[in-house]
């Protein structure tokens, strides 16, 4: 009677196959998502204190302009730091452009809730409360996804840069 040859190791399950298939498109996700939570802050700050002085219209613009431009600069030199670089006056002017379509969801999205719904439920819809939750919450996440999206595929799109070769000893 022969051996029976070992059997192969069993495959990792399914989920492990999956982050191990996208760790590197995770990780990023990961960095960009604290980039952005600490972009949102700052946006969540700056619209608020605006709100006491200015219409929701203007606060929306100025916040949401700090906020993008701290974000550029983490996401440029944090999250896609691995990627071959372009030049900065192009990657930021896509940056600029796809933020500007960014703020246009979040400012639809506000404008949809506060003018649009509040013309019939005022009292729900004209709000700080209802004008936090369809800027802050509502539009930017529509508009973080769609920039997520963005970014990636056009602004910080050069391959991986190559990690360094080892020095040789010898």
């Amino acid at each position: 009677m022969t051996p029976k040859p070992p059997s192969p190791p069993p495959a990792p399950a399914l989920p492990l196959r999956l982050v191990a298939q996208f760790r590197h498109l995770i990780h990023e996700l990961g960095k960009f998502g604290v980039v952005g939570g600490a972009a949102y802050v700052v946006d969540l700050v700056i619209f608020n204190l605006l709100l006491s002085t200015t219409g929701w219209l203007t606060a929306t613009v100025i916040s949401t302009t700090v906020a993008a431009t701290g974000a550029f600069i983490g996401n440029r030199y944090w999250t896609w730091r691995d990627r071959e670089r372009s030049s900065l006056a192009r990657e930021y002017l896509l940056y600029f452009f796809f933020n500007v379509v960014g703020l246009g969801i979040s400012v639809g999205v506000l404008w949809l809730s506060h003018d649009v719904l509040g013309a019939v439920w005022p009292q729900l819809f004209q709000t700080r409360l209802a004008d936090n939750v369809a800027k802050m919450l509502v539009g930017n996440a529509i508009a973080s996804i769609f920039r997520f999206w963005a970014y990636r595929r056009f602004v910080f799109n050069g391959a991986p840069a190559a990690a360094p070769a080892p020095a040789q000893v010898g």
